[in-house]
Formats: C-alpha cells, structure tokens, sequence
C-alpha cells in the first residue's frame, strides 16, 4: 500500500481538516506528522490544546492511520525518514509564509520520486480565524494561570512586556511583525509597579497599595488573554505576602516577582547612589516558602528578584542567594543589573549554568538593551 504523509498542527479541528484526511486516505495509508507545541509556539501563539491532546483527537480520526511528531515546521526530516510516496496539502500554501516550505517538500519528493498532492482549499474556515473568535470571546483565569509554565516547556527564550493599564495590555495583546513565514509577537505582560505607579502619579516606593494595583490587573484581565507577571515589588511582610499570592492566583494571574530588599522600597536603577537595603538570605527565602505554602495550585509561579549587583554586592552573592531562593521554593531567579552592558549578567549566567538545581533564569535589560535576544537564550535565560 502507497504511503501518504499529512502535515498540521491542528488546535481546532474543522471540516477543512477532514477534507485533506478524506482525500489522502483515498491514496493509500496515512501517517499525518502532528507539529509539536514547540514547533507552533516558535511561529505563532501556543496552541490551546497540547500535543497530546491534539494527537489523541487526530488519531481517532477515520481514515488516519499513525500520528508522528513533526517538531519543526520544516517537513524535511520527517519526509527522509518515511519516504512517502505522496505529501497532501492544501492548495493554500503555493503562495503566503509557507511559499518557501512548499518548494522544499517539491524539492525532496524528488529523491525518491514521490509526488505532492494540492487539495483545493476550503474557503470560509481556518484554524487561526476560529483561535482568533475564541479570544475574542476571552479566557478562564484557569486557562491563563497556566499559560506561562506552558509556555516555559515548548520556547527556548520568552518575550515579556511592560503594561500598566488596558490600552498598554492590548499593545502586548494584538502587537506582531511577521519575519521569515513566522509570527514575531509578545508572550505575555509584566505588569510594572514603576509604570503603574507612574500612571497614577504617584512615586515608586509602594505607596500604591495592593487593592488599587489590583484594580489595574482587572482593566488588563478583561481584554487580554496572554498570561500576567505582577511586579510583586518586596511582598511586603511575609505574613502580608501570603495573601498576595493566594488573590493573584485567584485572578489567574501566572506569577509574582519579589525582591530581596528591606524598608522604604526604592527603585533598582538609582543602585547605590541612594540608600538600599538588601534582605537577609533566611528572612526573604522565608518569604517565598511561605507563598509556595499558599498557593493552591502547582502552575502559580514565585520568582525570586535578586539584587545583588544592583548593590554591589558582587556575582557571588549573588549566586549564593540564587542557590538559597531555589532551595527555599523559588520557582524562577530574576537576576537585575544597571550596567550599560550586559558583561556582568552574562558572567552570572555562566555561573549559574553551573548549578546542579536550576530554575529559568528572567532578565529586565533595561539598561544593557542592545544584547539580543538569541544571546540571551544561548546564555540560559528563559524570559526577558
């Protein structure tokens, strides 16, 4: 029996879908090569079902016989080691983002003298149009809670952005460029308390209580559906901190970032030039122990900001508060820095690579903002 090899990624099955299985199976067995979250989180959103959610549904499909991992967007691989004798594909792609990726396939087919197959694209549906309607609708708090651990599993490095009230939650929302046939776009908020206390004109010392910052996190909710990081500033008194943690779980907010300092909150980039104090290792890993005890679920995340060099305290402080914060329940390591290079923050990444117990490592290059992207993924931090 002939070999028919079917490429999707299939978050939201419709009858388009069921067009190209019908047609394929009429040409012999076949084996549909499922793109892994990894493969569609690196070109447009994270797909709202995982993996093997989506294989479960495909697999049950009549007229499929196998399900495979593609986990690149490019057949290439899969299609030298299965050597089918046909590829069927919708029509859609001869021009587009996948114009590129369509020539490949022609190309290797050649190699063995299989054949590509174009079924007429079914016109009036689409995957994305139907994800596009569902987020319009909105998301559950459950749903967004769990998006930036989701997102940790499948991306080699994350994207953040700043947003402190709705309109700057929509830029993050909807913002993309399209680079290369892939969509280029945000991963999620961090929603600052610098910004949001500017916002309301006040200064950023924590004189914005919880209440009105969560009136903030609100506005955001309402329109967006990407996963929230809640600049958490020092948490406040560890009994104060445990009931930050339990409300913004609640909201289906994704994390809070604390830092390890003390009294009158000061913003990090004035550094040393005004007085800052920095806590005691055992009081603030404390801290996070008694959030971690908190939380309901396992997918809220407590990310421990060390300050270190913002205070001059040097790598190896910080590297030995890194390794109490993990032990004490951490679930990811901030490391800041105000340097006007990222010398210092790549030499703690070195470091840090180092250690037996490692949790993703988060960086705000505020100041050191001409390092890209891919060097920072290569130097091991997971979010920026």
């Amino acid at each position: 029996m002939k070999t028919v090899y079917v490429g999707m990624s299939v978050d939201l099955i419709h009858h388009g879908h069921l067009n190209i299985i019908n047609e394929a199976k009429n040409l012999g067995r076949v084996i549909v090569g499922l793109l892994t979250d990894e493969a569609i989180a690196n070109y447009k959103r994270l797909p709202l079902l995982t993996y093997d959610q989506r294989k479960l549904i495909i697999f049950n499909i009549k007229g499929v016989d196998e399900v495979i991992a593609q986990k690149t967007l490019d057949y290439i691989p899969n299609l030298r080691k299965i050597k089918p004798d046909f590829v069927v594909h919708g029509d859609d792609w001869k021009s587009g983002v996948q114009q590129d990726t369509r020539q490949k396939v022609i190309e290797v087919l050649k190699e063995w003298g299989g054949k590509l197959v174009e079924v007429p694209y079914t016109k009036g549906i689409s995957s994305s149009e139907l994800n596009l309607k569902l987020r319009e609708l909105g998301t559950t708090s459950e749903l967004r809670l769990k998006q930036l651990k989701r997102l940790l599993e499948v991306k080699p490095i994350i994207r953040i952005l700043e947003a402190h009230n709705g309109l700057t939650g929509l830029i993050v929302e909807i913002a993309k460029v399209t680079k290369n046939g892939s969509n280029r776009e945000f991963d999620g908020m961090w929603l600052s308390s610098l910004t949001d206390s500017t916002a309301k004109g006040k200064p950023d010392i924590e004189v914005v209580d919880l209440t009105s910052r969560l009136a903030t996190v609100h506005d955001i909710l309402e329109i967006t559906t990407k996963p929230i990081i809640f600049d958490g500033d020092t948490g406040g008194p560890r009994e104060h901190f445990t009931f930050m943690v339990k409300t913004l779980e609640r909201l289906g907010v994704s994390a809070v970032i604390i830092e390890d300092k003390v009294g009158l909150k000061k913003n990090s980039l004035f550094g040393t030039d005004i007085e800052q104090t920095q806590d005691s290792i055992e009081n603030f890993s404390s801290k996070i122990s008694s959030g971690k005890k908190a939380q309901v679920t396992d997918d809220f995340m407590i990310i421990a900001r060390v300050e270190s060099l913002i205070l001059k305290a040097g790598i190896n402080d910080a590297l030995k508060r890194s390794e109490a914060y993990i032990k004490a329940g951490a679930d990811a390591i901030m490391i800041h820095s105000k340097e006007k290079t990222a010398d210092e923050i790549m030499d703690f990444c070195k470091k840090y690579s180092k250690f037996d117990l490692k949790v993703p490592l988060v960086v705000v290059p505020s100041t050191y903002s001409q390092i890209t992207e891919k060097e920072l993924a290569d130097a091991g931090v997971k979010i920026v």
